[in-house]
Parts: C-alpha cells; sequence; structure tokens
C-alpha cells in the first residue's frame, strides 16, 4: 500500500509528453496537494494519476495531504501560489463548488484563484448504515427519523463536503430531521458508524466501496441519476421516492492561476490522455468512478455552474455550516 504521508514517484526515463527540455520544466519536484486526508477519495484518485504521470515528468511528483475546513485549507495553499508552476492539486465539489457558498469569508476565489485543467472523475454519494443495522432502507430510516425526531444521527468526511449537502437535501426532501457529525474525513467516520456511534453515514462510493463489498457496510441509496454500474442493486434516492435528491461528486485537476497557457494546454492533453488510460480507467473502475471527460473550458464552466446551484440550494435551504 502506498504511504499515506507522501507519494515519491520517481521518473526513471524523461518520456515524451510534459517533459519539454527547451522550456526546462519541470526543474524540480512537483507538488501535489489533496485537501482531504489519506485514504479518500481525492488521495485515491491523486495518488492513481501521480503513479501514471511518474513515468513520464522526469521529475518526482510529492503528493501531499492538506486536509481541513471541507478541502479550503488545502486549496488556499494553491491560491496563495500565483504562478508557480510546480504545484498542484485535486480540486473538488466541497473546495470549489460548495464551500465557497456555504462559509463566509472564503480566503480565495474558486474561479479566479485557479487554472482549471480537465475534470478527473464523476462518482455517487452512498447513503449506508451498519452492517448489522435492521435497517434496509431509506424509507426505514426516514420512519425511524420521524418516530425519533433529531435522534437520528449521519456522519460526513467534513462540514462543507458535497456528503454533508446530500445529507442536508434528504433530511429536507424526507421533512426529518438529522444531527450531522462532521468529521476529519472518512475513515473515523466509517469507524463510528461500524461501532455503532451514528445511525448512519453519507460517503463518496470510492471511499466505502470496500466496506460494501465485505459486508461491513450496507448502502441504502446512491445519490446520481442512475444506479451505479459497481452497485447495480441500489436504488437511486429518485427511486426510493426521494426526487430532489441528486447530486454527483466530481474531482478535477488544477494549477495556480497565472501559469504560462503553453503549461495549461499541456497538462490539458496529459491529463486527457491519462484518463484513458487503460491502467488508469481500470484503477477508477475499482473504484466505481467514472473517468472524467471535461477539458479546460468545460470544466471551468462546471465548476460556474456547481457554484449557482448550491448557492441556492444553501439559501432556500437555510443550510449552514454545522
Amino acid at each position: 500500500m502506498l504511504s499515506r504521508r507522501q507519494l515519491l514517484i520517481a521518473a526513471s526515463v524523461a518520456a515524451p509528453g510534459i517533459a519539454v527540455a527547451q522550456t526546462g520544466w519541470p526543474a524540480k519536484p512537483i507538488r501535489w496537494i489533496v485537501n482531504f486526508p489519506p485514504a479518500g477519495a481525492a488521495d485515491i484518485l491523486s495518488r492513481t494519476l501521480a503513479e501514471w504521470f511518474g513515468t513520464r515528468l522526469g521529475q518526482p511528483i510529492v503528493v501531499e495531504n492538506k486536509p481541513g475546513a471541507g478541502g479550503m485549507l488545502g486549496a488556499d495553499i494553491v491560491a496563495k501560489a500565483r504562478g508557480d508552476t510546480h504545484l498542484v492539486m485535486m480540486s473538488s465539489a466541497a473546495s470549489h463548488g460548495i464551500g465557497p457558498v456555504l462559509y463566509k469569508d472564503v480566503p480565495y476565489d474558486p474561479l479566479a484563484d485557479f487554472t482549471h485543467i480537465h475534470l478527473v472523475g464523476t462518482f455517487p454519494s452512498v447513503l449506508a448504515v451498519n452492517s448489522a443495522s435492521p435497517i434496509t432502507s431509506v424509507k426505514q430510516l426516514i420512519d425511524q427519523a420521524k418516530a425519533k425526531p433529531g435522534e437520528m444521527t449521519y456522519g460526513s468526511g467534513g462540514n462543507g463536503t458535497m456528503n454533508h449537502l446530500v445529507g442536508q437535501l434528504l433530511a429536507r426532501s424526507a421533512g426529518v430531521q438529522f444531527t450531522h457529525i462532521p468529521y476529519r474525513g472518512s475513515a473515523p467516520a466509517m469507524n463510528d458508524l461500524m461501532g455503532g456511534q451514528i445511525s448512519a453515514l453519507m460517503e463518496s462510493l470510492p471511499t466505502a466501496i470496500g466496506y460494501f463489498s465485505s459486508g461491513r457496510m450496507r448502502p441504502l441509496a446512491v445519490s446520481e441519476d442512475e444506479r451505479s454500474p459497481s452497485l447495480p442493486d441500489v436504488p437511486t434516492f429518485r427511486e426510493a421516492g426521494f426526487q430532489n435528491v441528486v447530486a454527483t461528486n466530481w474531482f478535477g485537476f488544477s494549477a495556480t492561476a497565472d501559469i504560462p497557457r503553453e503549461l495549461a494546454k499541456r497538462w490539458e492533453t496529459e491529463i486527457a490522455t491519462a484518463l484513458q488510460s487503460a491502467s488508469v480507467k481500470e484503477a477508477f473502475g475499482k473504484i466505481g468512478v467514472r473517468p472524467g471527460t471535461l477539458g479546460a473550458e468545460g470544466y471551468t464552466d462546471l465548476i460556474k455552474g456547481e457554484l449557482a446551484r448550491w448557492r441556492v440550494v444553501i439559501r432556500d435551504g437555510n443550510i449552514r455550516a454545522d
């Protein structure tokens, strides 16, 4: 298993592609910021791509986990490093679509302070319970929440994350009150679910899929429009009767603002190539992630759309950070 603290991938050969001798880039190791804890979806996807690039750059990639504030702490590091051509990050729905409209005094502009390169992947949130729980459907969970107002708890990997907001959408759609328990990452949240400390968990599919296949957690519903190929027997929230609970988690590849246009285009081409490679597709498929197909323009437009959507949801639902 790869190191949880950092990943050094030394390239033995400077392959054609990103490394361009004429420009002298990359001239030193590249820092790849993951703004969530180890073992989460952002971490898994980042390390998969970093490993793929390790044979192409001619320089090591150093993956650094900088979790905190729903991904905004790590994002702020990149935002404040304008023009640094050796710093990149895994941007996300939390750090660039939800957090900037959920929190006050966000220290960066999710559009102006970054160069957004490519959508990396999409996947659903999954509502889950302990495998020992008698609850086997969303309806049963909602019925219990109605019978015990305020007593039902659901965990997520942190305030301001997509999983946090999907839980709020479900509560509003069902007309019930859940108590949200934010954790510093997915691992402690899943541990508490299995230990019986929380009633349910809203988790990203890539992080939880191993717990589902091993039978340690039971999935009840997924948040996308269609069922996940990785969980074909698990209904969508819409199929379970909750029409307004639709959301897709996304991660993308972003760099600092003000990098040379040529470098941004080079990254865009290389990320697209990586996402079409057999090894990356296989790795993503194992954890239920669909590789992204949007380049720089499409990914930037996606972020704009998500900011607008979640601003309305948060305002109309009077949703606040816990």
